[in-house]
């Protein structure tokens, strides 16, 4: 299988052709949520331009098995719990229940296994002990570390000299606080049990817990293979967390752990990125309390800006992103009410069928051009201008209709928002349906007077008509 989509690829820095290991499959590992807290929406637009992904690879026809692990345990995880009194199991699955809520508040794509850090420690001790045994890792004091003069290719993904690298440069807890290693930059893969903790496993190297990327690497190895695919997380855990993955893994199997590496950008806040260090962040939960769909806010993260481009928020442009969603919604039920509409003559074509195939072409181009989904967007809303005034001037037919819901379902199954916004709309009757046909064609006969007295009967069955540039629209109200 030819596949035309090409991807940036972090390791290689730039943007290839994606051919999977495997014809007509693809493994795909998610770093998921550390369920010690609620998810932002900064966190939020990974898993969703994650999501994204998936979907254009489906819509190649790949069939794509993702793996998106939970991390259950590490230390904010053992504090938090241990002040609550809590075992971990206790802490840690309200925040794994809501964080599951919000993605599908969104409409991300479930992935196929959720696997928890806590259900792989036997798995995690097997690979340290592999790396202990080919001597590129060691204990010290009931710890065990990753010795990364072992590995000299550390550094590719992130491109960064080694000479230069900082233990716990992640920002979490990591290795500061085990000072038994041989050089400064080795990292933990077994960290010793404290006195106190609400988690600790038995292991040939004494009482413990993993270290936080070994995690990942045991976990993704196990469901997809010692070499898989694509391996997607956000631009932080580019380094340390995949480059540490990539060195424990390859020092483990000799083979090449990953072959595409996915990295969407920061979500800011006047200027510096959403994180719950900073204060500046904002819940999906809260978003939608102060009335806004979650809809939108998919669309908008989406949207905004390239995955690999920063994207500024502003809850203002929820407002634009929720009249987006609208728009497309309207055109997509307008479309469905014209599959009946008959040109007064065919010799010439219906002028839609022309306009929606070159918006699917222009469409389905820049989401192989790794994923550029706001230049894809732009061509649809230019098929909704097009398309509006066509069906106002009576010049667009079912054919053209149909045309247009095809492409229209193409772009939603990427998008992921214009039938869902549409089925929350309650179904036309058919007296509604009736009023709103005659309210078109009294606009194109440009009978006013007919069409304001039609637009009042709709309004008196809560239906608000609206006129704007790019056609008629209607809601509930």
């Amino acid at each position: 299988m030819v596949v035309s989509f090409r991807l940036y690829n972090t390791i290689s820095g730039t943007v290839e052709p994606f051919v999977p290991l495997h014809p007509g499959r693809v493994g795909m590992y998610t770093c998921g949520p550390t369920v010690h807290d609620r998810a932002h929406i900064g966190n939020l637009r990974t898993y969703l331009a994650e999501d994204l992904l998936r979907r254009q690879l489906e819509a190649h026809g790949l069939q794509v098995t993702q793996v998106m692990n939970i991390t259950d345990v590490d230390d904010k995880i053992i504090t938090k719990a241990t002040a609550a009194q809590l075992s971990l199991a206790e802490f840690t699955q309200p925040h794994l229940d809501a964080f599951l809520r919000d993605l599908d508040l969104l409409g991300v794509e479930a992935a196929a296994f959720h696997p928890r850090a806590t259900e792989y420690i036997p798995q995690m001790i097997t690979l340290i002990q592999r790396l202990i045994e080919s001597g590129h890792a060691y204990v010290s004091e009931g710890s065990v570390y990753f010795r990364l003069s072992s590995f000299p290719d550390y550094g590719r993904l992130s491109h960064l000299d080694i000479e230069g690298l900082v233990a716990g440069a992640s920002g979490r807890i990591d290795a500061d606080e085990y000072e038994s290693k041989e050089a400064v930059r080795d990292f933990v893969l077994w960290k010793k049990g404290q006195p106190g903790e609400v988690a600790s496993w038995t292991s040939p190297f004494g009482w413990g817990r993993p270290g936080w990327h070994i995690e990942c690497s045991a976990m993704s190895m196990d469901k997809l293979g010692e070499s898989f695919d694509l391996h997607c997380g956000g631009v932080d855990n580019k380094f340390p967390h995949h480059e540490n993955e990539i060195a424990q893994s390859e020092a483990a199997t000799g083979k090449v752990f990953v072959k595409y590496w996915f990295h969407p950008e920061h979500l800011v806040v006047a200027g510096g990125k959403m994180a719950k260090s900073l204060g500046n962040f904002v819940t999906l939960s809260a978003l939608m309390e102060r009335g806004h769909d979650p809809l939108a806010v998919r669309y908008l993260l989406l949207t905004g800006a390239h995955y690999r481009r920063r994207l500024q928020f502003q809850e203002e442009w929820l407002t634009a992103a929720e009249k987006d969603v609208e728009r497309l919604s309207n055109f997509w039920r307008r479309c469905h009410q014209g599959l009946t509409l008959t040109l007064p003559s065919e010799s010439a074509g219906d002028p839609l069928v022309a306009a929606a195939q070159r918006a699917q072409g222009l469409f389905e181009a820049a989401l192989d051009d790794d994923l550029n989904l706001p230049d894809g967007i732009a061509a649809i809303f230019d098929l909704l201008r097009d398309g509006n005034r066509l069906l106002d001037l009576g010049q667009a037919g079912g054919g053209g209709c149909e045309a247009a819901l095809q492409v229209l379902r193409a772009v939603d199954s990427r998008l992921g928002v214009i039938e869902r916004r549409a089925a929350v709309e309650d179904h036309l009757t058919e007296a509604e349906t009736e009023l709103l046909e005659g309210r078109a064609q009294a606009r194109r006969d440009r009978d006013f007077a007919r069409s304001d007295l039609l637009r009042d009967q709709l309004l008196e069955l809560g239906i608000q008509v609206e006129d704007t540039k790019d056609g008629s629209r209607w809601h509930r109200l």
